[in-house]
């Protein structure tokens, strides 16, 4: 805990504060969020294309059945094998990429691995029978697992990748929905599951010059190992001789510098914002990790995990690491009855500060030259921008070889040979973007990617123009037999471990499916009065961010600087990421009544 002398309203922490604005400041520029258009912009559409998979044309595709599930990355796949647990047969997954794997398809970059611990990350373990080989699992494990679970639930053989959705309508005169994809396929079933993920849009951003660019350029998320060489381990040999710009230092970037540093003759990282690195500690997973476990353990590891990030307590903290360690007191600060408001807010911030001070004494002992090591300290609190854990990057800096071009304002352009920042040219013979994704703040229709027509002609988008409104964050009105995955700002809660949420939101609409079967319903619709209450309910648990991550350095987090923007709608169901309990005993209790309460159901 912080000194009672570094509690907010001292004189060091108006300077740590004034510190925090003027770092922000230098930030919140014009055009700072404005990205390219993949689909609109033909120039950068070459960007999307799959380098991990052939594309082969195939006949369109017409076909009636029980569910389709558009995505297919962790909660498509969850959900899949949920529900042919409970007897589902007819399934189809539609996905743009190649494969199974969602974000972790697509993101293929050396050093790629998860930052949530892989006992908890990985879903279905116990279904499977594996243990992952490191404590936080390198990408192609994770790879690997989700194809494991596609066999095991046989979800692939009726799947149709590199084939994106065009629309979704429902058919009153069917109750069925009807699905249009970009190949011509024409695809009725009974209900449709939306699992198109958080980090689904990749992020590009527009800089003047960029199609200029004569060298080799591509984004993390479409790693070109035909010109870099080697693996998601490293190995990149094509980069030997090579001058190499990453723009972007947030998770991708930190995690694919060190092996572009190991070969390349010359690394320019150019980073607008630093984040926040604590320390990574993996390890391979010790030979008896799982001898005493008994059956549940995931799910109840899992739940230890975020009793922690909740500030719940808890006998025993299982994962132990720089989540439980910073980010959940950070997030769920343990509060003293006698406290006031006032000053629990100023204690908060100051542990915050302390927090942020332990990474930035960090950079300092790591980093030889004091100039960069300056450049890469984050002035805000901890979780105005999502922290990060690495252990090889920092020391990258240490490297001849390795150049830091700190540039709040961004890049000013791009030439034929060249990045130009602060008038200062960088020849380069490649760059890698490793700008990441669009925030969790990205509204779910444009995420989904395609129009989505109800009941009545009404489009999900207009209805949701000014926030969500639903049930339980994964059914709306006007949308019968329509799911939705949870995700940030959807009425629903967010995790740490998506994982969590997720397998969550796939066992609930398993169950809700296999009822809805027994009792031959043709279609459920949410009633007006659940939906309306249950935005009540949202509304009511909301605390308003705007007045902290107002303060923060523009991020995904605050959507770019610009907090207020975000409708009081976009919120979870209790404070910040959510109460995960209360939503999780929520919805348990609704289902122990077993009367579907809200639901409207046509027989």
């Amino acid at each position: 805990m912080a000194d009672s002398k570094d509690v907010p309203g001292s004189a060091s922490a108006e300077s740590m504060r004034a510190k925090y604005l003027e770092e922000r400041d230098k930030r919140l520029i014009d055009r700072r969020a404005e990205l390219r258009d993949f689909r609109a912009d033909p120039a950068a559409a070459r960007y999307r294309r799959d380098p991990f998979t052939e594309y082969r044309e195939r006949d369109p595709v017409s076909d009636d059945v029980e569910v389709v599930i558009v995505g297919g990355g962790m909660a498509g796949l969850v959900t899949g094998a949920e529900l042919r647990k409970r007897g589902v047969r007819r399934i189809r997954i539609v996905d743009e990429a190649g494969g199974v794997g969602g974000t972790w398809y697509w993101n293929r970059y050396p050093g790629l691995m998860c930052d949530i611990e892989s006992y908890i990350y990985l879903p279905m373990l116990e279904d499977l029978g594996t243990i992952p080989k490191n404590r936080y699992a390198f990408g192609d494990e994770i790879l690997a697992h989700y194809q494991a679970i596609a066999d095991k639930y046989d979800l692939v053989d009726d799947a149709l990748f590199h084939t994106r959705v065009e629309k979704t309508e429902w058919d009153e005169a069917s109750s069925r929905w009807r699905i249009r994809t970009d190949h011509g396929d024409e695809l009725t079933a009974k209900y449709v599951v939306m699992a198109v993920g958080i980090l689904n849009l990749m992020k590009l951003p527009a800089i003047p010059g960029m199609d200029d660019f004569q060298g080799k350029s591509f984004h993390t998320a479409r790693w070109d190992y035909d010109y870099t060489g080697g693996n998601v381990h490293g190995g990149l040999t094509g980069l030997e001789g090579k001058r190499v710009a990453v723009v972007g230092a947030g998770a991708s970037g930190i995690q694919t510098i060190p092996h572009i540093a190991a070969s390349a003759d010359q690394l320019y990282v150019f980073q607008r914002t630093p984040s926040a690195i604590g320390v990574r500690g993996n390890r391979p997973t010790e030979e008896d990790f799982a001898r005493d476990f008994e059956p549940g353990w995931q799910r109840a590891r899992m739940e230890n995990f975020q009793a922690v990030l909740q500030g719940l307590p808890v006998e025993t903290d299982l994962v132990d690491d720089g989540w439980t360690w910073h980010f959940g007191p950070v997030q769920s600060f343990p509060a003293d009855p006698s406290w006031s408001p006032e000053e629990y807010a100023q204690r908060a911030e100051a542990f915050d500060f302390e927090i942020m001070e332990q990474h930035r004494q960090r950079i300092e002992e790591i980093v030889d030259d004091p100039e960069t090591a300056e450049k890469l300290k984050p002035w805000y609190r901890y979780i105005c921008k999502r922290p990060l854990w690495h252990d090889e990057y920092l020391p990258t800096f240490n490297e001849p070889n390795v150049e830091l071009v700190d540039c709040p304002g961004g890049i000013e352009r791009i030439t034929e040979n060249a990045l130009i920042v602060n008038g200062q040219e960088y020849p380069v013979d490649c760059i890698v973007y490793a700008t990441g994704f669009e925030g969790e703040v990205t509204p779910f229709y444009r995420r989904a990617g395609h129009e989505i027509v109800g009941r009545d002609g009404v489009v999900l988008a207009e209805k949701w123009a000014d926030g969500p409104r639903t049930l339980f964050g994964m059914m709306s009105r006007g949308f019968p037999n329509l799911f939705i995955s949870p995700c940030p700002f959807q009425q629903s809660i967010v995790t740490a471990n998506f994982t969590l949420a997720t397998t969550a939101f796939a066992a609930q609409v398993a169950e809700i499916v296999e009822e809805l079967e027994k009792r031959g319903v043709v279609a459920f619709e949410v009633s007006e009065a659940a939906e309306l209450d249950w935005c009540g309910k949202i509304l009511e648990t909301r605390v308003d961010p705007a007045p902290v991550m107002a303060l923060c350095t523009p991020s995904r987090m605050n959507n770019e600087g610009d907090p207020a923007a975000i409708s009081p709608l976009a919120s979870n169901y209790g404070p910040g990421m959510g109460d995960f309990f209360g939503y999780t005993q929520v919805l348990a209790d609704w289902w122990a009544r077993g009367d579907l309460e809200g639901l409207e159901l046509e027989t």
